[in-house]
């Protein structure tokens, strides 16, 4: 009997001995989401190629700072309406030349009665004039179109009522009372190139009508993505402006008039940002052209783990512009090669007018939403191991005969 009792002892002994292992072993490897709120605050003795990241604890005057500095430029205020086209005829334009002469007319020869005609009951058997429409011609590379009688007429650089003026004047002493009328019909000069995410890319004509950025797009068959995954793009000679569809469609101000050499291009760009750490979901969430704001992408991603996060530590890691941050910051900020400074935002969501400033703090492509884990939230769990661990070895206690 007392054999059986130590040898109960020493397999209980044993067994004890094996499950403290194994929980030392555990409590070594208990697991973590990353890096924890006191690490990331001591994170700026480290670097980015070669630039020291910088720690900016987010506060109103911030969010301000850097919802101007990414504030996209409105066509509006960037370019503007554009001189409507078709008035200015430019080399490679075809144009339609009519001439009229008042009876009795020989120079062009009698084609067709202006005005008037047997079943006029005002006008009947009165010829008003004696209409002649010349073959379409193309302003040819000198800028110049050729009229009979009247010779080599210069049109490159012109309005149609001055081409008019100067045949007119040439065919004076020629033809008796000349009228010209002078019509761009095919407008080969004065386009918009459209390129990018848009059925058919090519150059659309301008027409005196003064096209607009969405009829331009119409033109060209529409984007071919969804409307809130598109951004616009405009080149005007040396301006560039950026904007997304969205916005040009819920701001009419923004639908402008293009002009002469504009160059639109749709851009396909599916935003996203990365949730990692003690957020409801840790997951790559994709967002509209039209922004997202901080409190929108914890809204998305289900918010703080009520049992894990740690509400002082809600960061973004971000490579920033410049122009984003404190002048004071950005003046010494070492950067790096493509010219931006490593940054990682904290929120305090512990402060409730930090909420304020989430609604207004923009999200931006590629950033990073980490939530670190409370303090005391990696003791709990090793507690609850051992508790565990102390149940199962009461268990094999027990067992054990």
């Amino acid at each position: 009997m007392k054999r059986n009792t130590v040898g109960h002892s020493a397999r209980a002994q044993i067994a004890a001995t094996a499950l403290l292992c194994f929980a030392v072993g555990g409590c070594a490897s208990l697991g973590s989401s990353g890096p924890s709120g006191h690490a990331i605050a001591h994170a700026g003795a480290a670097s980015v190629a070669t630039a020291p990241i910088q720690i900016i604890k987010v506060n109103d005057t911030v969010a301000r700072r850097v919802l101007a500095a990414h504030q996209a430029s409105l066509f509006s205020l960037a370019l503007g309406d554009a001189p409507s086209a078709g008035h200015i005829i430019g080399r490679g334009d075809v144009l339609e030349v009519t001439i009229w002469e008042a009876p009795p007319a020989v120079l062009f020869g009698a084609n067709t009665s202006f005005g008037g005609g047997s079943n006029s009951p005002d006008l009947a058997g009165a010829s008003l004039g004696q209409r002649t429409g010349l073959p379409e011609m193309m302003v040819g590379d000198d800028g110049r179109i050729t009229v009979p009688f009247a010779g080599a007429v210069p049109a490159a650089g012109r309005t149609p009522r001055e081409v008019e003026q100067e045949i007119v004047a040439r065919l004076s002493g020629k033809a008796h009372d000349p009228q010209v009328a002078v019509r761009i019909t095919t407008n080969a000069s004065e386009d918009v190139t459209v390129v990018g995410d848009v059925a058919n890319n090519g150059r659309v004509p301008l027409t005196p009508k003064g096209e607009r950025l969405l009829d331009v797009l119409a033109m060209a068959g529409g984007v071919k993505a969804s409307v809130d995954k598109v951004t616009i793009q405009i080149t005007r000679h040396d301006r560039v402006a950026n904007l997304p569809l969205a916005t040009v469609i819920a701001d009419p101000a923004q639908n402008i008039r293009l002009g002469p050499g504009d160059i639109v291009t749709a851009l396909y760009q599916p935003y996203s940002f990365t949730a990692l750490g003690a957020t409801g979901k840790s997951a790559e969430i994709p967002f509209e052209a039209t922004g997202l704001t901080v409190a929108q992408a914890l809204g998305r991603v289900g918010g703080l783990r009520e049992d894990r996060a740690n509400v002082k530590g809600a960061f973004i890691f971000r490579l920033e512009n410049p122009a984003a941050l404190d002048p004071a910051i950005a003046s010494t900020a070492a950067r790096t090669p493509d010219g931006r400074i490593p940054v990682i935002y904290q929120f305090d969501l512990g402060e409730p007018a930090t909420f304020f400033v989430a609604q207004t703090f923009p999200m931006r492509n590629n950033d990073i939403l980490y939530v670190s884990s409370a303090p005391l939230a990696d003791l709990q769990r090793f507690v609850g191991m051992m508790s565990s661990f102390a149940f199962t070895l009461l268990g094999l206690g027990q067992a054990i005969p």
